[in-house]
């Protein structure tokens, strides 16, 4: 994207219901940065969205021949309780101790 070609015209309105929509508060100085990052970002999907891929042949997992490297996933008998917990770095009983994420 170059200076001479802004992209799409983005208000600071714009930004800040986008902003208000994933509940983040932004200054003035991070809207306008914003403002234009995201027309700077709208400009390149325009630009990716105008060539023309009539006729080129899809890529990587879209291709009906994918040969898996993954093995087959077959049921089996859980592992024991002191294997799974043997590199825990703090444990209880049997489960993983772990620092409290809700308070």
């Amino acid at each position: 994207m170059t200076s001479s070609d802004p992209g799409p015209a983005l208000s600071l309105d714009d930004v800040r219901h986008v902003a208000a929509l994933c509940r983040i508060g932004m200054t003035d100085d991070e809207l306008e940065r914003m403002r234009v990052e995201l027309a700077d970002l709208l400009a390149e999907v325009a630009l990716i969205q105008s060539v023309d891929t009539a006729g080129v042949e899809p890529t990587g997992h879209a291709v009906d021949n994918v040969n898996s490297v993954m093995r087959e996933d077959e049921p089996a008998d859980p592992m024991p309780v002191d294997d799974v917990l043997l590199n825990a770095p703090v444990r209880e009983g049997g489960y993983f101790r772990t620092r409290s994420v809700l308070e």
